[in-house]
């Protein structure tokens, strides 16, 4: 087994807490730190077996979440294509409930689609999602209008789900760091140059305050691309 293998072996294993799930932070960005050119426009970066392994990620997390700007602009479908292994639960953090019916992530048969969604979400919109076999969870949302994510783990943990992924976009990814709600970071770097949207939205630490590191994780060339994790340490 190699160190990429032991990583997989720890994840599969790791159980949540009362509160949340164990959260693994996976992204892919450039070497400037852009994940696209610009929102809403997507762009692959990482090579295949920086993409294999983000599927072996998503067959050891019980779930993977992304934000609902990553569903429009990306059409993802977060399943398990290139190994052996059970499509993860998708949970989509969705205010306004704009997660279309016809998006790949609806469409995939035999697997499992949460929203979590604003109370004000439309009726008709929760009763047509619902009729296709998309559970909705109505939340509060915050004064930005957004998902709180300390009750979307909750919520997510009371499912059973034990290990949860969060791929993404940028939005997620910054307030799950700035949050402090991470464990593990998978993050693979593509030698390339972008100049375009990045990974982090604001700084994850203020004032004089330490920055935030990787700690007692390991590298790797895959590929081509260079594959960095390790336990996030605020």
């Amino acid at each position: 087994m190699g160190p990429i293998d032991d990583l997989l072996a720890t994840l599969s294993s790791a159980q949540g807490y009362a509160d949340r799930p164990f959260v693994t932070l996976s992204y892919a960005q450039s070497l400037d730190g852009s994940l696209t050119l610009e929102r809403g426009r997507p762009l692959r970066i990482s090579g295949h077996e920086t993409m294999r392994l983000t599927h072996r990620l998503r067959a050891v997390h019980d779930a993977i979440l992304v934000g609902i700007g990553t569903v429009l602009s990306d059409n993802p479908r977060l399943t398990v294509r290139e190994v052996p292994g059970k499509n993860p639960h998708a949970v989509v953090l969705d205010p306004q409930l704009h997660l279309p019916l016809d998006s790949n992530l609806v469409l995939t048969p035999e697997r499992r689609v949460t929203v979590l969604t604003g109370r004000a979400a439309n009726a008709d919109a929760v009763v047509a999602l619902e009729t296709v076999g998309v559970q909705v969870v109505l939340m509060n949302v915050d004064e930005h209008g957004c998902i709180p994510l300390i009750p979307a783990l909750c919520a997510i943990r009371e499912m059973g789900i034990q290990r949860l992924m969060v791929e993404g976009g940028a939005r997620v990814i910054t307030s799950f760091l700035t949050g402090k709600l991470v464990d593990e970071v998978v993050l693979t770097i593509a030698p390339v140059f972008v100049g375009g949207q990045r990974a982090l939205e604001e700084p994850v630490v203020l004032g004089s305050h330490a920055l935030p590191r990787l700690e007692g994780g390991g590298i790797q060339d895959l590929g081509g691309d260079i594959v960095v994790w390790g336990k996030f340490t605020p």
